[in-house]
């Protein structure tokens, strides 16, 4: 029973390891090998999500599937989509632009997707020497959430993006816009903005039976539009820890606003006027 875990944990690695792969065999002529590689990463997040589950379901926790699964998300959530978003997003670019423009694009993409990585690694590193940390804009009490972007979330982002498009690699100008996403993933990662975690829902408790159809109708999209139902659900959970910040940021003005109007001035001896 304690190899369970770890065979699902070994499934995440091999997802990893396949990505990379797809990713280093990608070309504008063969765009489908990074397709393969964003579904890879999909797919690893199945088997993320199970190992420790299923290491809880049968009480087979251990240090060592703790520390094997930590390398395997630095494996899958970070080597692989920061590899897959150089080779796609700036490996590829057309030989027929600019020499000078195309060469500076691959070296600020290459240094910018091993940032992604090293956020990444960080955020892992972090999370596991955390105990009930606190966002800087704390959330509702009734639920639970993430101190940064989650790695497999960041990962999802990449994956997303690139199966949105089908595996075909971006021009010139797109490039640009793919560096300030990777770079703004990365930067989520180590933020200490919160994220809701969703670990609040608990699916062995009985449920009406709307769930039933809910969960029906998030599989059929899934199947038949995952292009789109996939970027907008990434997208949406990235920008939502950013507008959970604004928001609060925008609240905490405004109070502080009302509490220095309400206090009285103060004269230049010292005392309180009326």
């Amino acid at each position: 029973m304690y190899l369970l875990p770890s065979l699902f944990t070994a499934c995440n690695i091999a997802a990893g390891y396949f990505a990379i792969t797809q990713s280093l065999q990608g070309s504008v002529l063969e765009p489908h090998h990074f397709d393969y590689a964003a579904l890879a990463i999909g797919f690893a997040f199945a088997f993320d999500g199970l190992d420790g589950r299923i290491a809880r379901m049968t009480n087979t926790a251990s240090e060592f599937g703790k520390e094997l699964d930590s390398l395997a998300d630095v494996i899958t959530f970070g080597v692989a989509p920061s590899i897959l978003a150089f080779s796609w997003g700036f490996r590829m670019l057309p030989t027929g632009m600019d020499p000078m423009l195309r060469e500076k694009l691959i070296q600020m993409g290459g240094f910018v997707c091993f940032l992604f990585l090293l956020c990444g690694a960080s955020r892992l590193a972090r999370f596991n020497i955390s105990h009930d940390p606190v966002p800087k804009n704390p959330g509702r009490p009734d639920r639970k959430y993430f101190v940064g972007m989650p790695i497999p979330a960041a990962a999802g982002v990449i994956a997303a993006v690139v199966h949105g498009f089908q595996g075909h690699p971006f021009n010139a100008w797109t490039a640009t816009l793919w560096l300030a996403l990777v770079g703004s993933v990365g930067f989520l990662m180590v933020s200490t903005w919160r994220f809701w975690s969703g670990k609040e829902i608990n699916l062995t408790n009985r449920h009406p039976f709307q769930w039933i159809v809910l969960i029906g109708l998030i599989i059929y999209l899934l199947l038949f539009f995952s292009r789109i139902v996939l970027l907008l659900g990434a997208l949406a959970y990235m920008f939502s820890g950013v507008l959970a910040r604004a928001a609060y940021s925008r609240r905490r003005h405004r109070r502080n606003e009302q509490s220095a109007s309400l206090t009285p001035p103060v004269s230049s001896t010292g005392h309180t006027t009326e």
